[in-house]
């Protein structure tokens, strides 16, 4: 999760990152699962309160060998990073691509269901935004050696930085700044049938324009339409901002290419607005609305909340508070999958 500083009138449009996916048969929601604190639970004990809480999917920042080892044969379906360290050597070398997609995928294909790699996190714009679509690629032909390039697909997760224009959401445009790494990396997505994946905070965007964006309309609670752009109406602040990345996608020749919401969640303390009640209104409502989709695209939207556990290595104080449970697996606060 970055913070975001370019907070300017697109950020009407960000959301807060929930990885949430949809089995077949119904609707459900993912879980990130960050591992920034020095008191987590061993990770055999962390998938089993996944399969305790009914929770089919988890997003894991980097191949991390005892996590993969405890998710075998638990049926979770996985999307899996590769870590940015690794991009610009992935990029130059196919041979070290195809090691890592050997070590981290090929050895346990069998016993986990891996759904997506995602080749960086958030790192478009920045310094490492050019190594993106060549390690993708050389990740994708790694796979594709292997036979399961459509087992797996191969994306990044961008957070909404990547806007330009966000309001309304029909105006939705992806910044000149990042168009030449992102536009040959949504040609690469549309021809393999990936999604995008994005990190969606309403809560950076509420904390930064309080004066323009109220409340009700970040946590899902607002009683009736809050903005009208042309024939859609919108209730909630995800939605807008989901459908005006979906309009810059069209804009860049992506129609065809589907959004999973790779991040989004909510502070419980030490934030603006961060409180328990809030943190649990916001993934409660999402969880019970991300199956109906968005006024633009309606279907169920992938998704995956961040996070599983509150990490109290990471920094500032808010983002130690981000987790569904605490690090001795009592719940922060009630929420029903």
């Amino acid at each position: 999760m970055a913070i975001h500083n370019h907070i300017t009138v697109f950020a009407i449009v960000l959301a807060l990152g929930v990885l949430v996916t949809m089995p077949r048969g119904g609707q459900s929601i993912g879980v990130c699962y960050g591992r920034l604190g020095d008191n987590l639970p061993q990770p055999s004990e962390v998938v089993a309160l996944y399969q305790s809480k009914n929770i089919p999917a988890m997003r894991l920042y980097d191949p991390y060998p005892p996590v993969l080892e405890a998710l075998s044969g638990s049926n979770i379906e996985l999307v899996l990073d590769v870590p940015k360290e690794n991009l610009e050597s992935f990029a130059y070398d196919a041979s070290a691509a195809n090691d890592w997609v050997q070590s981290n995928i090929i050895s346990y294909f069998s016993n986990i269901k891996f759904k997506y790699i995602v080749v960086g996190n958030e790192v478009i714009p920045g310094d490492l935004a050019q190594y993106v679509l060549p390690a993708m690629q050389n990740i994708h032909n790694a796979l594709t050696s292997a036979g399961l390039q459509d087992h797996i697909k191969v994306s990044t997760s961008v957070s909404t930085a990547v806007l330009g224009t966000s309001y309304p959401p029909s105006a939705g445009l992806f910044s000149s700044a990042v168009m030449s790494n992102l536009g040959p990396i949504i040609q690469f997505l549309t021809s393999n049938g990936s999604p995008l994946l994005v990190n969606v905070y309403p809560y950076f965007s509420y904390i930064s324009n309080k004066d323009s964006i109220d409340i009700n309309y970040a946590l899902f609670t607002s009683s009736g339409t809050v903005v009208t752009d042309g024939s859609l109406n919108y209730q909630n602040l995800f939605d807008a901002i989901v459908d005006a990345i979906y309009s810059a996608l069209e804009k860049a020749g992506g129609s065809r290419v589907g959004i999973v919401i790779s991040e989004s969640g909510w502070p419980s303390a030490d934030g603006d607005a961060a409180s328990v009640d809030n943190a649990r209104t916001y993934n409660q409502n999402l969880i019970n609305h991300v199956a109906q989709g968005t006024p633009k695209r309606p279907g169920a939207i992938e998704a995956f909340i961040f996070a599983i556990f509150n990490e109290n290595q990471k920094s500032p104080e808010y983002e130690k508070h981000f987790g569904l449970f605490n690090p001795d697996q009592t719940p922060v606060y009630p929420i029903n999958f």
